[in-house]
């Protein structure tokens, strides 16, 4: 059987719901709950009655004087993904332990699986296509209220997002420019999906709408457009060079792709995979930059193909945030392309930095 190379395994986790959880023996034992939300209102008018937001804590909240959550982090997953995804060795065994940087003996790790992800109310939970159709903003909408109605958090040290939620991450720093003290957005731009990033996820999406066999969502098995939908996100969150040194040969490319994507086929949903891609089509941060109020570290990656370097749309950007810096961490033997923050050892220097110049509020 093929085993997975690093840079596949890093895939799987980022996007496909692959990823399970590792406890690592260094840091507090994960903590998982659900909150119902009532009558929730999406962007588009749509209400679902019952809403369930999974989430996962670690670590202890820590309040002021005035009762205020002064250690709370928020950490979002990315595209497809859920907050199991950081629950590893290599990302929450290299940041929750103590003595490092997120030690969870002094912060209260807050890991929410975004709506239509994980085991948050989702299309294959029985609406399939009669499904909210939701976007960023309904997802940053549910995440502040599980935060201040669930967990009674009002403010945050700080948001770490990885690509969709780093995207997330914009747009909490513009809807709400005093809840948190720092910002640390990865593998996203702080503006609209345009381009071969729009065209990905055309054809993601378009792979599974125009196959007969999806009926409209209520296809009796997986339309096979699905396994165009995975190959075609496969290449996307890829580094080119690192396949190319993964998979040398074409029989060894062909063995990592069909065990691949068999393997998501089983353990993946068509429709949420159609409408976790459907949800960045109205994301658009551009024109409220200026409202962020917090010290913003936008880190992105040489070799990320989702985001390339020579864009220069993240140059373009940063400078209308007020406190924003952008790191552009060289491709290398370390990184991975677009799944490159699951190595921590890549970006600890900035996080650290970040949080020792954004002083608690």
């Amino acid at each position: 059987m093929y085993k997975y190379s690093a840079l596949l395994i890093a895939i799987a986790a980022c996007c496909l719901l692959s990823s399970r959880p590792v406890q690592a023996a260094n840091y507090p034992d994960p903590v998982a709950g659900d909150y119902i939300v009532h009558d929730f209102r999406f962007s588009t008018g749509e209400v679902l009655p019952d809403l369930r937001l999974h989430y996962t804590t670690i670590g202890t909240p820590v309040r002021d004087s005035a009762g205020v959550v002064r250690n709370a982090v928020l950490i979002l997953h990315g595209t497809t993904g859920r907050g199991a995804n950081f629950l590893t060795e290599g990302f929450a065994g290299t940041l929750f332990g103590p003595g490092q940087p997120l030690d969870a003996t002094r912060y209260f790790i807050v890991i929410p699986d975004g709506i239509g992800n994980g085991q948050s109310s989702k299309p294959s939970d029985g609406l399939r296509a009669h499904f909210p159709r939701y976007t960023y903003d309904d997802m940053v909408l549910s995440q502040y209220r599980l935060l201040t109605e669930k967990l009674g958090v009002t403010h945050l040290r700080l948001i770490i997002g990885t690509s969709m939620g780093g995207m997330h991450a914009w747009l909490w720093g513009e809807a709400h420019p005093d809840f948190m003290d720092a910002i640390l957005p990865m593998v996203c731009l702080p503006a609209p999906i345009a381009g071969r990033n729009r065209i990905q996820r055309r054809l993601i999406m378009d792979a599974i709408r125009n196959d007969p066999e999806w009926n409209g969502g209520n296809y009796v098995k997986p339309p096979q457009g699905f396994s165009t939908a995975l190959k075609m996100a496969l290449i996307a969150a890829s580094s080119a060079r690192q396949l190319h040194l993964d998979a040398p040969t074409l029989e060894a490319t062909d063995r990592m792709m069909d065990a691949y994507v068999a393997k998501r086929m089983a353990e993946s949903d068509a429709n949420d995979f159609l409408y976790a891609w459907d949800a960045s089509r109205a994301y658009d941060p551009g024109p409220a930059l200026e409202r962020i109020r917090a010290p913003v570290f936008a880190i992105n990656f040489g070799d990320d193909e989702i985001n390339p370097p020579e864009l220069g749309v993240m140059e373009r950007e940063i400078v209308r945030v007020p406190r924003g810096r952008y790191i552009l961490i060289p491709a290398s033997d370390q990184t991975r392309g677009h799944v490159s923050f699951y190595n921590t050892s890549l970006w600890q220097e900035h996080l650290l930095e970040l949080l020792a110049i954004s002083v608690a509020r």
